[in-house]
């Protein structure tokens, strides 16, 4: 997933971002107060050195988290990011995010999330993978296909999830594929896992924009971020949906085309080493420029804290399908709101990858694996009536489309405590 270097102003702590927008949907949910509580605090945390062996003989130690933010409907699950603004507190409003999102798609885990605060793209693939290897092995007391299962996540990919299910095999002394999610094909990952956020993105955007009312066909589309997330979204909409992309970013900038880009072009141009901006055919834009475009839907599919109250009154989207974790805060969203802008929130729209990788482990605890067409029809169903959960509620409670989403999801979560109970 491509990232933008810096946050915006006006971009807030993602920890105090989560914990405010769970505030607000508890009050409207009528929460008991140790529930209220409970979710406001993640499970568990660890921080942990991992000291790497660099290729010139020297050694770094490099900080790593594991954040659990809830058990209650199942094992954790979440993603492992390589970033260098990779911090405590963004980890663990990822993994309470994750809890939501589970939650939203009615998949039985809890959320988690990881990270390791380095830059993967100043470090060799054998730093990398030495790195990695020590990680996992810090992280084995708490993880397991029973436990907690890690997937890829910003500047992480199947080959990393390969490095950590190998090592966490090696320690346990036998071969255990269901540790992770996300791995290649070849030692038990699932078809259709790659692409499965931006195919959940394309199927998210194309169903609130029926509810809504909107036609996609010839809609122009923007997308911030042309990583794994932005490229499949991009391919899936023009594909599929017939949408004009005229607009996508990377970390050094973007490319803008009123008459449209060729997607599959860009994709062939960023995985030969490419960066967007280079692409010939259209006009180079900064990030800020992009996310001001005017277009029918905007994909913010980049890091959090991309859409603030500085920038979100000249956004000029109709719709804002949200590709990335927590890119809009909540002093955004009531300037979106006011504006008349339908925000899609990231806990319903990118929700498509937790739910292939959930198909990935229910194919490997069976070792009966399935057809990418299977994966993509129960994708599809899951997706859907999820989207059709969001839009009653949104429509029912008369509330924003984030908090309809929160309040599915939290209230999922609240009533798995409620019938488990405190032990002891």
């Amino acid at each position: 997933m491509s990232v933008t270097p810096t946050a915006p102003q006006g971009a807030v702590n993602p920890w105090q971002m989560a914990l405010q927008q769970l505030d607000s949907v508890a009050e409207r949910l009528k929460l008991e107060p140790p529930i209220h509580e409970k979710l406001r605090h993640p499970k568990r945390t660890l921080i942990v050195s991992i000291p790497t062996m660099m290729d010139d003989g020297s050694e770094k130690v490099f900080t790593g988290y594991r954040v659990q933010h809830s058990l209650d409907r199942g094992p954790a699950k979440g993603g492992i990011r390589y970033h260098p603004d990779v911090d405590l507190d963004e980890v663990k409003a990822l993994a309470m995010w994750m809890t939501w999102k589970c939650a939203v798609v009615d998949i039985p885990y809890g959320g988690a999330k990881g990270g390791v605060t380095c830059d993967p793209k100043q470090m060799s693939r054998s730093e990398l993978e030495r790195m990695t290897r020590r990680f996992t092995s810090e992280l084995i007391p708490i993880i397991g296909p029973e436990k907690d299962i890690p997937a890829p996540d910003v500047n992480t990919n199947a080959q990393v999830m390969a490095w950590i299910m190998d090592t966490y095999s090696v320690n346990v002394g036998y071969s255990v594929p269901g540790v992770v999610t996300g791995k290649p094909v070849s030692i038990g990952g699932s078809r259709g896992r790659e692409e499965a956020t931006g195919r959940g993105v394309m199927i998210t955007a194309r169903e609130m924009a029926r509810h809504w009312g909107m036609g996609l066909d010839g809609a122009r589309v923007v997308l911030q971020g042309f990583g794994n997330v932005g490229r499949h979204a991009a391919l899936f909409l023009q594909n599929e949906c017939g949408c004009r992309i005229i607009a996508v970013s990377d970390s050094k900038g973007g490319i803008y085309n009123p008459r449209g880009l060729n997607v599959e072009e860009l994709i062939r141009l960023t995985r030969a080493g490419g960066m967007v901006p280079t692409y010939p055919d259209g006009d180079r834009i900064t990030n800020k420029e992009l996310l001001e475009l005017e277009c029918d839907l905007l994909i913010p599919a980049a890091l959090e804290n991309q859409i603030t109250s500085a920038n979100a009154p000249n956004i000029r989207a109709k719709v804002i399908v949200e590709g990335a974790n927590g890119p809009t805060t909540p002093e955004a969203d009531l300037i979106l709101r006011d504006k008349g802008i339908l925000v899609v929130p990231d806990i319903l729209a990118n929700a498509g990858g937790v739910t292939v990788s959930y198909f990935e482990w229910v194919q490997g605890r069976d070792a009966y694996f399935w057809t990418l067409q299977e994966v993509n029809q129960r994708l599809e169903r899951i997706m859907k009536n999820a989207c059709d959960e969001v839009w009653a509620t949104y429509e029912r409670e008369q509330v924003d489309m984030r908090t309809a989403a929160y309040m599915v999801g939290v209230a999922r979560v609240a009533e798995a405590i409620r019938t488990r109970g405190i032990y002891p």
